[in-house]
This record gives C-alpha cells, sequence and structure tokens, in this order.
C-alpha cells in the first residue's frame, strides 16, 4: 500500500489549474486571501483576524501532515500571463482508523464565482479515492452557505444528514449540512458498456460482461496486485490483472493481450490455469469473471500503465481494498497456495 511524502509528491493538474505543496514564501499572499471576513466566516477552523505568523506555522504543519499521512493540504495556483497567482487551498484530512478522509476548500474573494472551488476540490478529491487507500471523502457545510454546498453536490457528494459544528472565528456552534461520496458518486469516467447480446434478451434481464482476471505466482507464493490508476471506475482499488474480453476473443486470448498491454509480459495460453470464477451484480449490468494462475512468463514486470503494483503473500491479501467481484476470490486463492 503506497505512502506519499512531501520529496515524491507531484503537482495535481486541471485544466486551469495547479494543485501543489504549500512554500514558505506563499505565506504572504495566503494571508492577505484568508485575512478576510467574507472568506472565514465560511470556514470553521479558522480565527478571525488571522494572524500573519499564523500563515508560516500552518504552511509548515502541512508538511509535516503528509510525511504522517494524516491530511494533504495544497496550494490552489493559476496563471496570470507568465505569473504564478494563488487562488486558494483545498485539503484532504485522514479520518483516524478508517478508509474516510475530509474534504475541505478555501478560494480568496477574487476569484468567487470562476468555478475554481470545484476544479480543485474535485481533482483532489478523485486524486485521494485514487492513491490513498481511502474509500469516502466527506464535508460539511453551513447550511446557509448554498453556493458551497453547490460545489460539493457538483464534484458527487450527496447529503447525508445535519449535524452542528464549532466555528471558531464566530464563536459559536452552527448548523451544517453533512455531505459524502465514494468512488461510484465521483468517478468521471462511466463503466465500460457491456457487449450487446447476440440476441434480445428477456425484458427483466441484464446484460452480461465478461472479464478475465489472472493471479500471477512468483517463485516465493506471492500474488501480484494491481491498483486501479485514477480516472479508472474504481480508482484506487487493488485487483488481479486482466481485462474485458474484445469481441471474438476467448478468456485466455484477452489475458494474453491484457498483460502484455499492462505488464509487458509474455504469456502462452498453456500456461494459464483456470482456477474459479466470479459472478457479481454490478447494477446495470451482470459481471462474470474468470479467475487463471500463471507461475510463467517472459519478460519483467512492469507497470505500463502508471498503475502502482504490489507482491502479496495469499494470507495479506484480505487487508487490500479490493472491487466487489474480487473479494470472493481471495479465500480461495489463500486456501490454495
Amino acid at each position: 500500500m503506497s505512502t506519499i511524502t512531501p520529496t515524491d509528491f507531484s503537482p495535481l493538474r486541471t485544466e486551469r489549474l495547479t494543485l501543489r505543496l504549500l512554500r514558505p514564501e506563499d505565506a504572504p499572499e495566503l494571508h492577505r486571501l484568508i485575512n478576510d471576513w467574507e472568506v472565514v466566516r465560511w470556514l470553521s477552523r479558522v480565527p478571525f483576524p488571522y494572524p500573519r505568523e499564523l500563515a508560516d506555522e500552518w504552511i509548515a504543519s502541512t508538511h509535516r501532515q503528509l510525511a504522517e499521512g494524516s491530511a494533504w493540504h495544497l496550494a490552489i495556483v493559476g496563471q496570470e500571463g507568465d505569473t504564478e497567482v494563488l487562488v486558494g487551498c483545498v485539503g484532504l484530512t485522514r479520518e483516524p482508523e478508517t478508509r474516510r478522509a475530509e474534504l475541505g476548500y478555501w478560494v480568496g474573494r477574487r476569484y468567487w464565482g470562476h468555478g475554481v472551488a470545484a476544479e480543485a476540490a474535485g481533482r483532489l478529491a478523485r486524486w485521494g479515492l485514487a492513491h490513498l487507500d481511502l474509500d469516502c471523502i466527506f464535508a460539511h457545510v453551513l447550511e446557509e452557505n448554498a453556493r458551497s454546498a453547490a460545489v460539493l453536490r457538483r464534484i458527487g457528494l450527496r447529503e447525508t444528514g445535519r449535524a452542528e459544528v464549532p466555528f471558531l472565528a464566530r464563536n459559536a456552534r452552527l448548523p451544517v449540512l453533512c455531505l459524502e461520496g465514494g468512488r461510484e458518486e465521483l468517478t468521471t469516467t462511466a463503466p465500460p458498456e457491456p457487449p450487446a447480446a447476440a440476441a434480445p434478451p428477456p425484458p427483466d434481464a441484464k446484460p452480461m460482461l465478461l472479464v478475465a482476471a489472472c493471479a500471477l505466482v512468483d517463485p516465493d507464493g506471492r500474488v501480484l496486485l494491481a491498483r486501479r490508476p485514477e480516472g479508472k471506475p474504481m480508482a484506487g482499488l487493488w485487483e488481479f490483472p486482466g481485462g474485458k474480453l474484445e469481441p471474438g476473443e476467448t478468456p485466455e486470448d484477452a489475458l494474453i493481450r491484457e498483460l502484455k498491454e499492462e505488464l509487458g509480459i509474455d504469456v502462452s495460453a498453456a500456461c494459464l490455469a483456470p482456477f474459479t470464477f466470479a459472478s457479481h451484480d454490478a447494477g446495470r449490468f451482470h459481471l462474470l469473471m474468470p479467475l487463471y494462475l500463471c507461475r510463467r512468463w517472459e519478460g519483467s514486470v512492469t507497470a505500463r500503465e502508471g498503475q502502482a503494483l504490489a507482491w502479496v503473500r495469499p494470507n495479506r491479501l484480505a487487508d487490500y481494498a479490493m472491487p466487489p467481484a474480487d473479494k470472493p476470490l481471495v479465500a480461495l486463492l489463500r486456501d490454495f497456495l
């Protein structure tokens, strides 16, 4: 399972913005933007007036938190000509002992009304689900803050209830809307369409999607898992390599192709041993996934699509968050190996 540190964190890009680590030199402009009652009045954990030295302290704390894996606070920056401009901040704070993180953001008043908040918050939320072993993003917003509530709904969060939260600058507990969302709500890429049936199905039947998967087993008895990259459905979950069958392909043909494309290895059909299968109701279609075992291949396993890879002992497979279709296969594979 991956850990992101300040030294290996790469800025996140959107069409107009960059989300990067905060720098000490950002402090004066950060203070100028946030020391504004019209900004702070909507934020629960920020004092007003906002002391200048607090900007330096908070920026330093963001690097410590990222190194600890407890929070990821980033600067939202744009471009005005050739000049980089600080627009605001966006962050994820992990809830202890869970796979949930709280989303928060603020944008300087002069940049309101330009879609900046939704662009930045949506990008960070999707990145978090893909890279930080999270299953849920949640947030709260003042009931009277219709603009921010609309931003959170726009990126995919759904209202789950109401609560009261202390607001530091207002010295009061105030009513808030609670919202949250997972991969299904925040994924931007639709799941693949199942192939058309050869004959019209009954009116109440679901289309069938056939996907082949492979458990690659190395000489030490470890199994390879691949993490679905950002931008794909269920990004951030770990799975057995493979993919859906193209028209006219057998499961073996599909695996040979997919393992070459995804991992750069050559596998022969004779080395693919059928092991078990998963049958899963995926909502608008039904997924049927045969799982093969493979212990021999040519070439070195390489992440050719930017996905994270992990060689995992069979008794540790259950520690990795997987799509629903993969989970029933873990116990069978563990007991066999």
